[in-house]
């Protein structure tokens, strides 16, 4: 029976209380924007709050580029890979993604399945996470190569991991989403719940949502599969044009570490946190804190072979 202990990557994750894999099943539902949100909203949910973001969408890798980060390099010391902080001095939260290891942001990842699978292993078992509360990871859409070297390689830490689904109302997403819902099951993994994105439109300026698509199938999703329906966003503008001035910031303006970094990230979070999007995430949030497991001391045996 594999324990937290026996391998590489159980070494590195156990001082990670919580692992939140975020899903999809289809490219263009804002998966990543939300991975970027959540992300934002548990720092901002304590004072002393810890977080990661790992983004293993080797092949379209965005994080960096929506927490501002684009540009920097990945450093290594006695201890494995230093993560980029995005609140510099801070330290409270940190990025890992193969973006950091790019020559040029344009540049292409064009590589087999084993060497993904290396890159996954490589980013969980080498990366100094330190102690965290919430590990958030960015997967590619569709349940490919990477999910499964995921599963694989986490299965010493399984009890702490746990899923959520990002799905649009459209029925082709929906479609896609129950697949993603049927790789979490056959991999026991839980899901904390639904999400349902780009529901409607949001109005710069009056505030009014309409809904210019569909809206309702992710909470009917949610309802029929029984699953815990963490709440819908609208398409926000205010929030789109966050993000992309997030991108087009000049990495060299600020250091890594540096007082210059905490206060842009800071800056970010602020802005964010003013937006019409974060009072309903941090209600998102406040759904997925009260379902997340109890703090794991004992890792049990899941039938999940260790890599």
């Amino acid at each position: 029976m594999a324990t937290a202990d026996d391998t590489p990557v159980g070494r590195r994750l156990r001082s990670v209380k919580h692992i939140i894999i975020v899903c999809s099943g289809k490219g263009g539902v804002g998966k990543s924007s939300v991975s970027t949100q959540l992300a934002l909203s548990l720092r901002a949910s304590s004072p002393h709050a810890r977080v990661g973001v790992l983004d293993v969408d080797l092949t379209g890798p965005s994080i960096p580029r929506m927490l501002g980060l684009d540009g920097h390099a990945v450093h290594q010391s006695s201890d494995g890979w230093v993560p980029v902080y995005a609140d510099g001095g801070e330290a409270r939260l940190g990025c890992m993604s193969v973006g950091f290891l790019l020559k040029r942001r344009e540049d292409s990842v064009v590589w087999r399945g084993p060497k993904k699978n290396a890159m996954i292993r490589q980013f969980l078992a080498d990366v100094r996470w330190g102690e965290l509360d919430y590990l958030v990871i960015d997967t590619p859409p569709g349940t490919s190569d990477e999910h499964l070297s995921l599963v694989e390689h986490m299965a010493p830490v399984h009890a702490r991991v746990s899923a959520v689904i990002v799905t649009t109302p459209q029925a082709v997403a929906l479609l896609d989403a129950m697949k993603c819902l049927s790789f979490t099951r056959a991999t026991a993994i839980p899901v904390l719940g639904l999400i349902e994105n780009m529901s409607g439109y949001l109005c710069p300026c009056c505030g009014e949502i309409s809904n210019v698509f569909s809206t309702g199938g992710g909470e009917e999703m949610a309802r029929r599969e029984g699953l815990r329906f963490l709440g819908s966003l609208p398409v926000d503008t205010e929030l789109v044009s966050l993000l992309d001035a997030a991108q087009a910031e000049n990495p060299e303006s600020v250091e890594q570490l540096g007082d210059g970094g905490s206060a842009r990230s800071f800056q970010l979070l602020e802005r964010y946190q003013k937006t019409s999007t974060a009072p309903l995430f941090k209600a998102i949030v406040d759904k997925l804190l009260q379902a997340l497991p109890p703090q794991v001391t004992s890792i049990e045996n899941t039938g999940i072979e260790a890599a």
